[in-house]
């Protein structure tokens, strides 16, 4: 790169804090806007497997593979299908001491992780996007919602399934798939769930009707989250009269609708901690794509939104990398830009193609999970 480009990245999330680390490594200034007010203002969500040909080629590239593998849990890539009426393992992949295909971490413990390799005040909290302005030939104009503004030569959406960058390029917007995820929380599971501990395992444990699923899965800190998986319309909740508030008339619901399961099978629904967390499941149109723009581009959920079929994360690290390199080896961003959605734009096609229609895999009893969760 000749010039010195003002990169801006909106977006603190793994795909966001991948491409920071990676243009710094490279010596390319970049700055990150978070809409969220510092790193520790919510839980990050669940654990992720990180494949090595998808996400480790970014780690790597971030100079950070080692630290994840001393950082994450090989156990965590044990799989359990387990049959709805006895709640007996159907089917069970158990890795080899030394597999690293696709390891487990959690999500909050890889966002420190690429948090704390980059250089001090790269991330700007509690700056909320707005919108994007200005000609596409740039400088383009950051509108925050406390009235603030930036100029960015380069604008990169890393900023999720609704990404407001998006917008600035791309009139898509995600639609719902008919599939519902509400997400249960299992704490100090080994003294105080010691059954359910025991039914799910080092890893993750799945099982489905084809109109009903459970999929659970260990993460750090002894701690189990479990997805109830419907397809059922959007405002289901809602429709039945209740709110997300309430835990024990969703909770008698959900054990009628689930009545013909294993007993073992229902106590992942009726004993967890606290609420349920509602997380309809939204798909971008197949294919996205847009016509070029030389001074904004996205990554991640913001380009390719797919259901949760154990992706998403991956894909956001790879796309971020990618347009890292391309940034750093051309002479422009224009032609940085254009190298790297030439390689992103035909994969991430390919793979909505491969997952189009395909939410209601995740109501298969088949060798497979919504392993990553919701992006940004």
């Amino acid at each position: 790169m000749e010039s010195t480009p003002r990169i801006a990245i909106i977006g603190a999330g793994p795909g966001g804090l991948t491409c920071a680390r990676i243009l710094q490594r490279r010596g390319v200034a970049v700055t990150v806007y978070e809409h969220e007010t510092g790193p520790d203002v919510r839980n990050q969500g669940g654990t992720l497997d990180l494949r090595e040909d998808y996400g480790q080629i970014a780690l790597r590239e971030a100079g950070l593979l080692e630290e994840f593998f001393r950082l994450s849990r090989p156990e965590g890539q044990e799989m359990r299908q387990l049959d709805a009426k006895t709640g007996a393992i159907a089917s069970h992949h158990v890795p080899d001491e030394d597999e690293r295909f696709k390891p487990e971490i959690d999500r909050g413990r890889l966002r420190d992780l690429l948090l704390n390799s980059l250089e001090p005040n790269t991330v700007r909290w509690g700056h909320t996007l707005r919108s994007v302005e200005g000609p596409a030939e740039g400088p383009r104009r950051l509108l925050f919602a406390d009235g603030t503004t930036v100029e960015a030569d380069l604008v990169i959406g890393a900023d999720g399934a609704w990404s407001k960058v998006r917008r600035a390029i791309s009139p898509a917007t995600p639609q719902y798939t008919g599939i519902s995820f509400l997400e249960a929380w299992f704490d100090d599971v080994d003294d105080r769930h010691s059954e359910i501990a025991e039914l799910v395992g080092p890893g993750s444990a799945a099982v489905a009707d084809g109109e009903r699923g459970l999929f659970a899965q260990r993460n750090g800190g002894d701690h189990i989250r479990v997805y109830i998986i419907q397809r059922a319309p959007a405002d289901w909740i809602t429709a039945a009269g209740l709110s997300v508030q309430d835990t024990d008339a969703l909770r008698a619901l959900l054990l009628d609708r689930y009545r013909d399961w294993a007993p073992s099978l229902r106590r992942l629904i009726s004993d967890n901690d606290g609420r349920y967390i509602d997380r309809p499941i939204y798909a971008l149109p197949v294919p996205h794509t847009w016509e070029h723009n030389p001074t904004v581009t996205v990554l991640g959920d913001a380009a390719h939104l797919m259901p949760p079929l154990g992706f998403g994360v991956n894909l956001a690290m790879l796309d971020a990398c990618e347009l890292a390199l391309a940034i750093a080896d051309h002479d422009t961003i224009d032609e940085a830009v254009q190298a790297y959605e030439k390689t992103m734009l035909p994969r991430s096609t390919e793979m909505q193609h491969l997952h189009d229609g395909r939410a209601g895999d995740l109501l298969s009893n088949e060798p497979h999970g919504p392993a990553n969760g919701d992006d940004h």
